[in-house]
């Protein structure tokens, strides 16, 4: 299977990316799973294997709805199959009944991203951690709903504030780096993402490098970040994604480079 990064660790479509290299340009609702919901008993890889995680906990939440890591581990299947409408109203009628389980706020409000809601998702994680008691984590997501938003100074901020806690945490770098690239400043994305990349094997955060490198013109030195240490068919699938991106943007460009990027689907 192809590590195409359609989606990035924290938000950011790679359409959006690309567009930010010549003009202003907006993002997909942002992919943020993970670090904060209850994971569920089992790793799900397939459709399938989403859509049985989802019979199982929707029954136990239909039994429970009140049940917070029963409504996580829900809401995290729904949303892996496309219904973050629905998971966003799971996790809402939780918190109703949680209102201090920080863990449900943090789903919850990643879910709310997750569905374009940003203004709302931004309340709701402020209240899934204190200034007092940070959490990393939420904090790079605030700065990937920020960012989702145009305000990246912002983002860059709280994630400068999540690696204050987690120095060289290859995730909160890459979502800096991608929120300096979407602010036009690719020399140091660049720099940003090749640390994020020295500390983790994710090929999203490789294939992001790819991007921000090729943008700058140096192609070759793109296509051989993109191909990495991966299987040949898997870096031909790598490259050709990459020329793909690159060729849009050049598109863009010669068309004034006025372009609102389609959200791009799937996790």
């Amino acid at each position: 299977m192809s590590h195409r990064p359609l989606r990035l660790i924290a938000s950011i479509s790679l359409a959006a990316l690309a567009a930010a290299g010549v003009a202003g340009c907006s993002t997909a609702p942002p992919d943020l799973t993970g670090s904060v919901a209850a994971a569920t008993p089992a790793k799900p890889h397939t459709q399938d294997d989403w859509r049985r995680e989802m019979t199982l906990w929707g029954q136990r939440y239909r039994a429970n709805p009140t049940n917070a890591e029963v409504a996580m581990s829900y809401a995290k299947a729904l949303r892996a199959i496309g219904q973050r409408v629905q998971a966003a109203a799971v996790l809402e009628q939780a918190s109703i009944h949680n209102p201090h389980n920080r863990a449900l706020l943090g789903a919850y409000g990643r879910a709310l991203a997750d569905s374009g809601n940003y203004e709302r998702a931004l309340e709701v994680l402020a209240r899934a951690h204190t200034p007092d008691q940070p959490d990393w984590r939420i904090l790079s997501v605030q700065g990937a709903v920020l960012d989702q938003m145009g305000r990246h100074r912002e983002a860059q901020a709280h994630y400068a504030s999540a690696l204050r806690i987690m120095p060289n945490e290859p995730s909160v770098l890459s979502n800096l780096g991608l929120s300096y690239a979407l602010s036009k400043d690719l020399p140091k994305a660049e720099a940003t993402l090749r640390q994020a990349a020295a500390a983790s094997h994710d090929p999203k955060v490789t294939q992001n490098l790819a991007l921000v490198v090729g943008l700058q013109g140096r192609f070759q030195e793109a296509e051989k970040i993109a191909r990495g240490d991966l299987s040949p068919e898997e870096a031909a699938a790598n490259v050709a994604y990459l020329r793909e991106m690159l060729a849009q943007r050049h598109d863009w460009k010669k068309q004034g480079g006025q372009l609102v990027p389609t959200p791009s689907a799937g996790t």
